[in-house]
């Protein structure tokens, strides 16, 4: 692996590191609080996170990523804690497999980085590309989660 892929999966591990340390403390019941004006809490920022970073690998590469049942029903882009059942994971559960998920990542697709697909609509061909834009909105939704937060 290169010197700049290197950098790339040290980024990915700093900001998953960041996610997991801005929830540090919070109770499960805490993660369930959907603050006034906000739309959702802690929980499915978490969990869209995960789903967010498989659905993009996915989209470019077309093959499968682990994205266990349910995920995209709770988690998907306009989804909504409303949605939650019974089966929804919990927050240890969504913590346990964010700790996980840069490792699969790196598994899967470090010999991979500038490997070229189509291009997505947003142009990105490579998933090194994909994983630079993962990069960006997890950090928007650690800004949400620490905004949230504040509101506890």
């Amino acid at each position: 692996m290169s010197a700049s892929q290197e950098v790339l999966f040290n980024q990915l591990e700093f900001i998953r590191k960041a996610t997991l340390g801005c929830v540090e403390g919070v109770t499960a019941e805490q993660a369930d609080i959907i603050p006034a004006g906000y739309n959702n809490n802690i929980r499915w920022n978490l969990g869209h996170i995960y789903l967010d970073q498989f659905l993009w690998l996915q989209h470019l590469t077309k093959e499968p990523a682990p994205i266990p049942e349910g995920y995209r029903d709770w988690f998907n882009y306009q989804t909504s804690p409303a949605d939650f059942t019974s089966d929804t994971p919990s927050l240890d559960e969504l913590k346990e497999l964010l700790a996980g998920q840069i490792q699969i990542i790196r598994e899967t697709y470090a010999n991979r980085l500038d490997e070229e697909f189509p291009a997505t609509e947003l142009g990105m061909h490579t998933v090194g590309q994909v994983l630079v834009r993962t990069v960006f909105h997890e950090g928007i939704h650690i800004g949400a989660m620490a905004a949230i937060r504040r509101q506890l």
